[in-house]
């Protein structure tokens, strides 16, 4: 019986030991098998399903959410008064993003050209895109400061022409106009005589070039060479840099196109991107760590150098002409029009800009953008892009629309473009990376501690069988003994 025991024991150590062996090789080598599938399925590439199908077609809801600034007091603010304002919105947009014009290079890059289309959501929104919105007109104050060295005759004749076509200092249209576009007897005139001095050849408005449109031609790598590129702008309209600033650096196309990121980011990685529409490449800092439905992400968001101006931070000297910091001027992507970017309700700009407007209220929670990214993947889980559209105007000699409106940088919009995953995509995130990669976990524990279980009672049983071993053969002696001694004393005598 002992033998068997035995042989049971040296069973529960060899089982033990296996495995231990297992347990931790499994530690070693299942990271290195979920990196590796990662890494097979961020590759840009038809044949992986899921992250091709999310990349081509965004299967995820996205929306944009759109706030005007009504001017309160528009004849005041001719008159050189503060300007008053209140937010109206959102006006809530589904955006649909669709790639067409997909083309694979031999050099694993990637070509397309991503089409837009906006679709109104009254459900979501505040109100209807038939409200009625007052702000600055920037036909005519924008075209005042872009006037603003001719000379002053010809400055009287624009002045005319405004008043020809009945345009005033400031519009009162309804949202869907300012948005999509209205009919303009100066926009129709200037299209006629004046080809490309606007965005649009067809109606007027701060969307009209947005919807129904591509962001570009785009090409990106596909990771196929270096997993650590995917994602990664190589070109943009044929262009590999831009001519819109003063400096090779504010010129360079940095990042990605800003839909996903390369894998396996750090605390110290930062999430650099190309926008078309602020015409230069924006990078956004690690904030902190969360979770989203027990998906871990890593929250970025702007630093407060983004939008500073050359004096604040020296490298941002190529956006200038600058201004207050907290403002990007992009006049030299838009026509020349005294257009400024800057985060909503001036959050993170220079002080003194709310103190030109009344009625703004910053706060971080509210007009701070991010991006919630799982770090393993690169795959943005949550985003919110929050923008502000401002206008710089003042009064202007000549033309007396300006009255004598006190220089500002007037918000005039400020919109935010989000999307979060959601539904069976999130699903099979939280199976692949969540439950696939614990159950590894786990099951590299429980392998180690079911091994070292066994060996620990192997070594008992041993023990035990050796101690019973010594007392039996304790007992043998001593019983040998007294048999010795208690011998017949006459055969013990005859024996001597």
């Amino acid at each position: 019986m002992a033998i068997n025991k035995s042989k049971i024991a040296n069973g529960f150590i060899l089982a033990g030991s296996l495995a231990v062996f297992f347990g931790t090789v499994l530690a070693f080598v299942g990271p290195l098998i979920i990196d590796d599938q990662i890494v097979k399925n961020t590759v840009i590439d038809p044949s992986n399903e899921l992250s091709y199908t999310m990349w081509k077609d965004i299967p995820v809801p996205f929306f944009m959410s759109v706030y005007f600034f009504n001017v309160l007091n528009p004849q005041e603010i001719l008159k050189g008064e503060k300007p008053m304002v209140e937010q109206k919105g959102p006006y809530v947009y589904r955006k649909r993003c669709q790639k067409d014009n997909i083309t694979f290079h031999p050099n694993d890059t990637v070509s397309y050209k991503e089409y837009r289309t906006y679709y109104f959501e009254p459900s979501m929104s505040a109100g209807d895109e038939s409200d009625v919105v007052t702000i600055p007109n920037m036909l005519v104050l924008g075209a005042a400061v872009m006037m603003e060295k001719l000379p002053y005759a010809v400055r009287l004749m624009i002045s005319a022409t405004f008043k020809t076509f009945k345009e005033g200092p400031f519009l009162t249209k309804t949202v869907g106009e300012l948005m999509w576009g209205y009919d303009s007897g100066l926009v129709d005139f200037l299209n006629k005589y004046l080809p490309g001095m606007l965005p649009s050849s067809g109606k007027f408005g701060l969307f009209a070039e947005f919807n129904n449109s591509n962001t570009g031609l785009f090409t990106i790598f596909t990771g196929k060479d270096d997993i650590r590129n995917v994602h990664k702008v190589d070109s943009w309209n044929g262009l590999t840099e831009l001519n819109y600033w003063r400096t090779p650096q504010c010129n360079m196309i940095n990042g990605t196109a800003g839909q996903m990121w390369p894998p396996f980011m750090t605390k110290e990685t930062t999430l650099p991107f190309y926008s078309p529409d602020a015409c230069r490449s924006m990078e956004l800092v690690y904030q902190r760590p969360g979770k989203m439905k027990g998906i871990p992400y890593y929250r970025y968001v702007a630093p407060t150098t983004l939008f500073a101006n050359g004096t604040e931070y020296a490298p941002n000297e190529g956006f200038c002409p600058c201004r207050q910091s907290g403002l990007l001027n992009v006049s030299s992507c838009r026509h020349n029009s005294p257009v400024f970017i800057s985060h909503p309700h001036f959050f993170n700009a220079d002080p003194v800009l709310l103190d030109y407007v009344q009625g703004l209220h910053p706060s971080e929670d509210d007009h701070g953008l991010f991006i919630d990214i799982h770090p393993q993947t690169g795959v943005p889980l949550n985003v919110s892009i929050r923008l502000q559209l401002n206008l710089y105007m003042k009064s202007v000699s000549g033309i007396t629309e300006t009255g004598k409106i006190s220089e500002v940088v007037m918000p005039m919009i400020w919109f935010e473009e989000s999307g979060y995953i959601d539904g069976p995509i999130l699903n099979t995130f939280h199976t692949n990376l969540v439950v696939l990669p614990a159950l590894m976990e786990w099951m590299q524990y429980g392998f180690i501690a079911l091994g070292l279980a066994s060996i620990i009672i192997a070594v008992v049983v041993h023990r035990k069988l050796k101690t019973n071993k010594c007392e039996a053969g304790t007992t043998s002696d001593e019983h040998q003994s007294t048999s010795t001694d208690e011998r017949d004393p006459l055969l013990q005598n005859e024996t001597d």
